[in-house]
């Protein structure tokens, strides 16, 4: 890689926000046509903006530091449509030089560009490590007191000690080409606090495929943290959280092989949430499975999703695949849920997430109010 150009994919937050601050040097900008080049040209004439053309394929240049190229980069975007944005691909180059050929691999789409250009708050929290995890208790259907395991889930932490939930965090990791490094830290975070904590039973930790280029190098250091903290491998179930739409199947398969041949277990997340979900389950044959919550909600009222429900639980029960039901918010729901064998609940109505994981005290309230449920 050239030291010369400005690499959107590994650069760190810290040169990330010197670029910012005073870098000079050329933006390129190739199009995926000459109308889509024409638009661009008559914008940077309106403002009195100098280019070079590129005559090899419809591109251009201009000499600016890096703030401009992103001023630009966002301006210009105004004026494409949303195709454009994805297939216009952009290069910064510090200095005055021509990118050479491996300068090419640091290329990105117009639309990575600004959302990259967007993420400062984000990089700033990823650099400082601003990040917690919050733990939700997945316990058995039987008896809600009893605790199988814990699931970890992401939060940030702003500048002014708010915390901030992980939708917009991962959302804007994946479209700036950041989600490799946020999947390492979500890891490292989840293991942490579970150490810190101490806790029993089993700990969920998630993990998304696509984030994972090769899975050795990276996750050793995830390996590396759960040898610290001494928590044992068959405790760890690794969650996959894009299992309803995996983009790769033969590179899921080598992850989760990794995580089998070193004594984890694993789950998958959604089930019921995609088009490919039974599929997965001979594909993939996890060890779990995790219900998706739509597919949970007012179960008991919806003969739809009961008959589908119930169909899924019969075919993991006869696979030995463990079920836990997502996203349970009221009695009705976890009774239906055990009445036809479902092994786990989570959910809101068993306990929120939490910073300081929820011990058994707090639930076996649950538990008599289900067993009431029942007897009447």
């Amino acid at each position: 890689m050239s030291k010369t150009s400005l690499n959107l994919k590994t650069c760190t937050c810290r040169n990330i926000a010197r670029c910012h601050a005073k870098e000079a040097g050329k933006l390129f900008l190739w199009f995926p046509v000459h109308h889509t080049l024409n638009k661009v040209i008559n914008f940077l004439q309106q403002f009195a903006i100098k280019y070079e053309l590129m005559h090899e394929r419809p591109g251009l240049s201009l000499d600016c530091k890096i703030g401009l190229a992103q001023e630009i980069a966002q301006n210009v975007s105004q004026i494409l449509t949303p195709r454009e944005l994805k297939e216009t691909q952009v290069l910064f180059i510090k200095g005055t030089i021509q990118p050479q050929l491996q300068d090419f691999s640091d290329m990105a789409s117009l639309q990575r560009f600004i959302k990259f250009t967007q993420s400062d708050w984000l990089l700033e929290m990823m650099e400082k490590e601003q990040f917690t995890s919050y733990f939700q208790p997945i316990v058995s259907t039987k008896n809600t007191s009893q605790i199988y395991g814990y699931e970890a889930l992401l939060r940030g932490i702003d500048a002014q000690g708010n915390l901030i939930l992980p939708g917009p965090i991962i959302e804007l990791a994946t479209e700036a080409g950041v989600l490799p490094q946020l999947d390492r830290i979500a890891r490292l975070s989840s293991i942490a606090g579970f150490s810190r904590h101490q806790v029993s039973g089993k700990i969920f930790i998630n993990f998304a495929p696509t984030a994972l280029y090769d899975p050795v190098s990276c996750l050793r250091s995830t390996v590396e943290a759960i040898d610290r903290a001494g928590i044992s491998y068959e405790r760890v179930v690794f969650e996959v959280v894009e299992s309803d739409t995996p983009q790769d199947l033969d590179h899921l398969k080598t992850v989760l092989k990794y995580y089998r041949d070193a004594g984890f277990s694993i789950a998958l997340d959604d089930i019921g949430s995609g088009y490919s979900s039974l599929n997965l389950l001979h594909q993939l044959r996890p060890d779990l499975i995790k219900l998706d919550m739509e597919l949970i909600r007012n179960i008991h009222l919806d003969p739809y999703k009961g008959c589908i429900t119930e169909k899924l639980l019969e075919i993991a029960q006869k696979l030995n695949i463990l079920t836990v039901a997502e996203g349970i918010e009221c009695i009705d729901e976890l009774n239906w849920l055990r009445e036809r064998g479902a092994n786990f609940a989570q959910g809101y109505f068993i306990a929120k997430p939490s910073a300081i994981p929820v011990t058994l005290a707090p639930l076996r309230m649950k538990t008599q109010m289900a067993c009431r449920t029942q007897r009447t």
